[in-house]
């Protein structure tokens, strides 16, 4: 799900939210906009400078999320499923749910952002020539917003991975080359080559005088970096894991506790003697739920005695489980996206195993130390 986020609602079935850092940019843009819009008519009363600025503001987030909606509707199209949109410090991410199958599906992913920003750019800009000389703040607010729009349409077609330009780019050497890993990691070099450009001409503005702007191209720079050399990091997972199932990680040394038993006993006579984390709740031998040092640490202490697996356990019919031939990228991903540390492996309702975060590290771990 999304983190670190509040969540604004859904559309199409895609959560959407915005990241911490959104609240803090809202501010500094109102801001900046209310001083823009001062400057431009300082006989106004200031209390319409703030109102047209918040609404700018939202409009221009407005607009980032039609950009996010531009790519997650073509990817939907596409049969690529979208897990999020986030609107965050710069800008936002359409989470895609998995890597497209051929070079023409990422290309058409990667421009219908851009296309969707150059399109308001071209409404906004038609809708402050229609009523310039009829109403002055809104003609300002509609030129500003088509400017913006055009800027982030050229912002992200940069050839940056992982920016729009540098998901084009990828697509037009994969199409190339044929090969997609090959591609990523062109295309993540070309992204850290922009970034290092943006970092060094942030350095040079700043040390000119203009600090604020100076520092906030690096930043940008910054980020480019990191996100391009995490996508290298993600291949370089996806390599490791390429092939495996399941089955092939999950461990059968699941410890079994039936259902009658407490949470204090649980706590004494296995957490605390066994340093195990997790526990498999059966009836019967028979697998009814699943029980975390999570779900214990949740309740009162003084509960403990009195509370049965059963009532504390995660039931059966609420467990995120996989069947063992599942994919490990795909179930790392769901362990992810639910914030949960372990995935029972469940075939025909019996219960084989269980996935568990350590252990999934330690065989990245390993296979990254002795690639095939």
């Amino acid at each position: 799900m999304i983190k670190q986020s509040l969540r604004l609602g859904t559309i199409w079935g895609i959560p959407i939210g915005i990241n911490n850092s959104w609240l803090l940019v809202f501010v500094l843009l109102t801001l900046s906009l209310a001083g823009h819009f001062g400057a431009l008519h300082p006989y106004w009363a200031p209390a319409y400078h703030y109102t047209l600025a918040v609404v700018t503001s939202l409009l221009f987030f407005t607009s980032v999320l039609l950009h996010e909606l531009g790519h997650s509707a073509v990817a939907l199209q596409k049969h690529v499923p979208i897990r999020s949109i986030t609107l965050f410090v710069f800008g936002g991410v359409a989470q895609l749910g998995k890597e497209p199958d051929r070079p023409l599906t990422e290309l058409h992913i990667a421009i219908a952002g851009p296309l969707v920003s150059l399109g308001l750019w071209a409404v906004y800009g038609l809708l402050s020539a229609s009523i310039q000389g009829v109403s002055i703040g809104v003609h300002d607010a509609m030129s500003w917003l088509s400017r913006i729009n055009l800027n982030l349409a050229l912002f992200n077609l940069l050839p940056g991975f992982p920016l729009d330009g540098g998901r084009v780019f990828r697509a037009l050497v994969w199409q190339r080359t044929g090969d997609f890993s090959r591609a990523t990691r062109v295309a993540s070099d070309m992204g850290r080559g922009v970034a290092y450009l943006f970092i060094m001409t942030g350095a040079v503005i700043a040390l000119r005088g203009a600090l604020f702007d100076g520092l906030w191209i690096s930043f940008i720079g910054w980020f480019l970096l990191s996100a391009a050399e995490s996508s290298v990091q993600q291949l370089a997972l996806r390599h490791a894991l390429a092939g495996l199932q399941a089955k092939d990680v999950m461990t059968t040394e699941c410890p079994q506790v039936s259902e009658q038993v407490t949470v204090e006993q649980l706590v004494q006579d296995s957490i605390l003697a066994t340093g195990r984390r997790c526990f498999v709740v059966t009836r019967a031998d028979k697998l009814v739920g699943l029980i975390t040092v999570h779900q214990v640490k949740s309740l009162p202490r003084t509960a403990w005695a009195h509370t049965s697996m059963r009532e504390a356990m995660i039931p059966l019919a609420d467990l995120q489980w996989v069947a063992p031939e599942a994919d490990v990228i795909e179930t790392l991903t769901l362990m992810d996206e639910k914030n949960i540390g372990q995935v029972p492996v469940i075939q025909n309702g019996r219960f084989l195993g269980l996935v568990g975060r350590d252990h999934l590290l330690r065989v990245i771990r390993a296979r990254l130390e002795f690639p095939a």
